[in-house]
């Protein structure tokens, strides 16, 4: 490996520095994980725009009442959604607009590719 020049060097220090703690590059890790699953994506677009319970999730879908739960509590877990209980019914909703940021930069890079 060549030799690294001083200058170089607190270039590289600076840098170190700035990174963030080790644990928190973990937690983002994990994170980022849970966007890993297309099944969760897919679910997180939907209520983007409107709040619905289980069966309409899993109409939309195609998929399980049982799959879907099983989605959502992963994402109710990470705070990617939130529920609120009306009636004997549970409606689900993103938990903030940072998701929807999310959800839209990571669309925008994959369409300019």
């Amino acid at each position: 490996m060549p030799d690294i020049d001083e200058a170089r060097l607190k270039c590289l220090e600076k840098i170190t520095k700035l990174l963030p703690k080790e644990e928190l590059l973990y937690d983002l890790a994990e994170f980022f994980k849970i966007f890993g699953d297309s099944s969760r994506i897919r679910i997180l677009s939907i209520l983007r725009d409107e709040k619905l319970c289980v069966n309409e999730i899993s109409h939309l879908l195609h998929l399980s009442p049982s799959a879907v739960s099983h989605q959502l509590r992963i994402l109710r877990q990470a705070r990617l959604v939130r529920y609120q209980k009306i009636g004997k019914e549970v409606f689900y909703s993103l938990d903030d607009d940072h998701i929807e940021k999310i959800i839209d930069q990571g669309l925008e890079h994959i369409r300019e590719m």
